[in-house]
């Protein structure tokens, strides 16, 4: 007499005790996610609504939207919306299309490519406040190397002041984060395209693709969700910026970000409801920048779909 099987459990069942079991993992990764997070929002939106100010942060009185009606009426407030999304835009758009060739050229078989993958790591590798300092003397309008070299091969003919005229800070401050964080972009495609099957190019090449129409019906297609990774970090870590635009420039207003803007109404002037309150606004722009990319990102392509 054989045993009857155990009767398995229906499908629906089964998936709801995975999701249970699911919550249960990360409960302790949200409540210290709250915990970290949460209460440093709760209490910076809290003092926006209030006087605060470090002498007095336990005296605060409710003063309403006091503070962002000042806040909005600040020119410099808008000139550091502008800073940062032009600094945003310009700067994520040339890493993502330096970083995708960089990882295309990484990802042939050249020679000393395991050598050249590690090399090109190393301004990431770099702490953003080392290297912001370490741009900051080579673009040295007197002493600085990049003068010296332009000034050898006849491109310019006086020295330029990069980080002191206005219409160059904010190029040169795009420059150096485009220099420094490059790499991330470049690795996370470069993973990417690491996974893609060879079979598929195989049977393109057969049927006689060329090899821009592999890229763009095969390659580009398969590593859109990396690519829209890599955005999505580098479009939030660029709206945040804060330390490499200070080495370089401190709060000059042709290149101040909101962060720093945030900055200096809170440890400059002291006043920690109107700094509270900036700080409030950058997080919301943020917020709603993350929303439209994340959006954006699951628009498919009826090309795809189709191919799909």
């Amino acid at each position: 007499m054989t045993a009857q099987p155990a009767r398995s459990l229906p499908r629906r069942e089964l998936g709801a005790r995975r999701r249970r079991a699911g919550w249960l993992f990360l409960l302790p990764m949200l409540g210290a996610l709250v915990f970290v997070g949460g209460w440093p929002l709760y209490r910076t939106i809290s003092f926006s609504f209030t006087n605060a100010t470090l002498v007095r942060l336990g005296n605060s009185t409710f003063i309403g939207l006091e503070n962002y009606l000042f806040l909005f009426q600040d020119p410099l407030w808008w000139r550091a919306v502008a800073n940062t999304l032009v600094f945003t835009f310009v700067s994520v758009g040339l890493e993502t299309v330096l970083g995708l060739i960089i990882a295309l050229a990484l990802n042939a078989h050249l020679p000393g490519r395991g050598l050249l993958r590690a090399a090109i790591l190393i301004p990431w590798a770099i702490p953003t406040v080392v290297s912001a300092q370490m741009w900051g003397w080579m673009l040295h309008d007197l002493y600085g190397v990049v003068n010296a070299a332009l000034i050898a091969l006849g491109v310019i003919g006086d020295p330029w002041a990069w980080l002191a005229d206005p219409a160059l800070m904010m190029a040169s401050v795009i420059a150096v984060d485009v220099w420094k964080t490059t790499p991330f972009v470049a690795l996370l495609i470069l993973a990417a395209l690491q996974t893609l099957p060879d079979e598929l190019y195989e049977a393109a090449r057969v049927d006689g693709a060329r090899a821009w129409q592999i890229f763009v019906s095969i390659t580009l297609p398969l590593i859109r969700p990396a690519l829209m990774v890599a955005i999505i970090f580098r479009g939030l870590d660029a709206m945040r910026v804060f330390d490499v635009i200070y080495v370089l420039t401190g709060n000059n207003e042709n290149t101040a970000s909101m962060s720093i803007y945030a900055r200096q109404q809170l440890v400059d002037f002291q006043d920690v409801g109107f700094g509270s309150a900036a700080a409030t606004c950058l997080f919301l722009i943020i917020a709603i920048l993350a929303v439209m990319i994340i959006t954006a990102g699951r628009v498919h392509v009826p090309a795809a779909e189709a191919r799909s």
